[in-house]
């Protein structure tokens, strides 16, 4: 699979990602990343930038390329953390990156501070192709340990079929479909 910056100072440049055979990761297909940086393209240079379940750091690095100040890009698959580093490395985007450990369900603590934006792509299913539902007790961890600025955007990718109730303290105002995928973005209520 080939992944492409689509604007800013690096578009165009290629991305290096896993085999196609390899589906431990699910980069974001270029029309809809697209899409979202469109919806957001007025919030994201001098933004903090927070990139949950990062996979190679596409979402980030897009961020990083159309002007973010700063993005922390939070992954728990070593595999996927070497492929952000290489990525941010050839980008040269080392200075205004931050490559953190964490299961984002899990140690929140660590990427704990407020972001203009928080973007989260979780995996929709595990090793075993099991529906793994990350999706809402990730959007109850930014709830509960206070990472949104007051007008900050916070976008979860899904799968149509994961179940995601109200979470108490967002309000979905906008959702996009694609394909089996659905966007939701959400702000502080």
């Amino acid at each position: 699979m080939t992944l492409k910056v689509i604007a800013g100072d690096a578009r165009g440049r290629m991305l290096k990602t896993l085999p196609q055979d390899d589906l431990s990761i699910r980069p974001m297909l270029g029309r809809m990343k697209k899409s979202v940086f469109d919806i957001i393209q007025f919030k994201v240079a001098g933004s903090d930038f927070l990139d949950l379940f990062a996979g190679v750091g596409s979402v980030g690095i897009e961020a990083l390329s159309r002007g973010a100040n700063r993005c922390v890009f939070a992954e728990l698959s070593d595999t996927s953390l070497k492929l952000i580093k290489h990525n941010v490395n050839m980008l040269g985007y080392n200075d205004r990156a931050e490559i953190v450990r964490c299961n984002v369900i899990k140690d929140f603590e660590m990427i704990q501070r407020k972001y203009d934006i928080v973007f989260m792509g979780p995996p929709y299913k595990d090793g075993d192709k099991k529906a793994l539902a990350l999706t809402y007790p990730a959007l109850q961890n930014v709830v509960r340990y206070d990472i949104l600025k007051e007008d900050s955007v916070l976008i979860a990718q899904k799968h149509m079929k994961e179940p995601v109730g109200k979470v108490a303290g967002l309000e979905n105002y906008r959702t996009e479909k694609y394909g089996d995928t659905v966007v939701l973005f959400y702000k502080r209520s």
